[in-house]
Parts: structure tokens; C-alpha cells; sequence
């Protein structure tokens, strides 16, 4: 099982804060299920092929092995499921979805300022 990256988690890489975002939960996925691919890359505008072009950089997204492309919110409980430790949260996520919407949302809203603080902590590597 280990060693898949089967899914796939896009992201603004012209973001901070997404790219602070995407790094951690990669440093979480001690089971090598994701990886990381820039909206804004060919693999990531092929990914995103069914999605308007107006919603891709609206929110991350999360592509199954299947292609079903989920994103903002949508993807928090699945995303947790493929972690450990994410059942707990996933199962909030899943019992909440118009609560997690809201604070994806809200998250979403203001990753200007929330970047800043993550850029003051030091350099941003690429993920994966």
C-alpha cells in the first residue's frame, strides 16, 4: 500500500499559504498517498480539464485514482481519510460538510494575510 500517490492534491502555486498548506499535509502522509501538483502546471490544468477555469484557482482540490475531482470543502473528508490519524476528522467533516465549507471558505478568504505569517516562519519549499 505504501508508496501509491495515487491521489492527487492541487494547488495556487503562486500562493504561500497553499504551498505552506500542501507541504504540511504532505509531511503528514507517512503512507505516500499524495502528491502535489500545481494548478498551474500542465498536469494540473489536464487534471482540472472538467473544471471551469473561473472555480480552478478558487480553492484546492483533491483527484481520486478515479478522476473525481473535489475541492474546497468537498475534499477535507476524504483528504483525512487518506492520513493517519484522519478518521477523527474526517468523520467531523463528514457529519459538518456545510460547517467545513464555511471554514474552508473562510480560510480561503483570507490566505493573503495568513501566507504572510507562514512566509515570516522561513523559505517555503516547493511540495513534492
Amino acid at each position: 500500500m505504501q508508496g501509491r500517490r495515487d491521489h492527487a492534491i492541487l494547488y495556487d502555486g503562486e500562493c504561500g499559504f497553499c504551498r505552506l498548506s500542501v507541504r504540511a499535509v504532505l509531511a503528514l502522509d507517512r503512507r505516500d498517498r499524495l502528491r502535489a501538483v500545481a494548478i498551474q502546471s500542465a498536469e494540473g490544468q489536464r487534471l482540472l480539464a472538467e473544471v471551469p477555469e473561473e472555480a480552478k484557482l478558487d480553492s484546492a482540490h483533491l483527484v481520486t485514482p478515479g478522476g473525481i475531482v473535489l475541492s474546497a470543502g468537498a475534499a477535507a473528508e476524504p483528504l483525512a481519510r487518506l492520513l493517519p490519524a484522519g478518521r477523527l476528522p474526517a468523520a467531523a467533516f463528514e457529519r459538518y460538510p456545510r460547517q467545513t465549507e464555511a471554514a474552508y471558505r473562510w480560510i480561503a478568504g483570507n490566505r493573503g494575510r495568513l501566507g504572510r505569517l507562514g512566509l515570516r516562519a522561513g523559505e517555503i519549499e516547493e511540495p513534492g
